[in-house]
Formats: structure tokens, C-alpha cells, sequence
């Protein structure tokens, strides 16, 4: 049984390797690996050392609190949506609109969160 931890772990690397637009095969290669062990990291299967999470970091361009961060927080609260996802990092759909939006020019992407907030305000 995987620890939590190392599957919260996996799904931080899995949703950074998504958002920056990265295979398996591209992060493996970069951090000397087979891309089979990447799988087993996104998993949870097989934990990631200290070291190994470096060089992780290191490929993906973030800190290494980067893959810890919202660990705590891991249940729903009261003031997010019912028909939201409990796992947000797990799925593909909001990984793929996330790096979509970020795809957009700044001021552009402004305008939309704008748009988006004044529209949920609505429902």
C-alpha cells in the first residue's frame, strides 16, 4: 500500500510534468532514468528520494517544497463546488485548461480570469 505522502508526491510531479508539457520520456532522460520509474513515482508506487526529487525539480523548474504543497489541505472544503473534482491535480481535463491559460498572453489571461470570476459569481 502506498503511503500518502508518496502518492501526493507523484500527483504534484505528474501535474508539473503536464503543465510545463513534458512526456515521462522527456523528465526520465533528463534526470537519468527509465521513464517506467517515472510512472512509479507519479503513482506513489515507489518513493522518491531526497535526491532524486532534486533532480526532478531541478528538470520541471521548480522548488522542491513545490511537490509538499498542499499536503495539508488535501480534503474539500466548504466553498469549493460539488461538481469540482475531489482530486483537481488528477485530472487531465483541468491540467490541460491550466496550461492552456497560461499559454495566453498576460494581459489576455487577465481579462479571461476576469471574465471567469464575474461568470461563477453569476451561477
Amino acid at each position: 500500500m502506498a503511503h500518502p505522502v508518496d502518492v501526493h508526491v507523484g500527483k504534484r510531479i505528474r501535474q508539473r510534468r503536464w503543465l510545463v508539457g513534458m512526456t515521462q520520456q522527456q523528465l526520465a532522460e533528463s534526470v537519468g532514468i527509465k521513464f517506467q520509474q517515472i510512472q512509479k513515482y507519479e503513482t506513489g508506487a515507489n518513493r522518491v528520494s531526497a535526491s532524486r526529487l532534486w533532480d526532478i525539480a531541478e528538470a520541471l523548474d521548480v522548488d522542491v517544497s513545490f511537490f509538499f504543497e498542499g499536503l495539508n489541505s488535501a480534503s474539500q472544503d466548504a466553498n469549493t463546488p460539488q461538481d469540482m473534482p475531489q482530486d483537481l491535480l488528477g485530472d487531465k481535463e483541468a491540467m490541460d485548461l491550466v496550461r492552456s491559460y497560461y499559454a495566453i498572453p498576460e494581459n489576455q489571461r487577465r481579462r479571461l480570469f476576469e471574465l471567469a470570476r464575474v461568470l461563477s459569481d453569476v451561477a
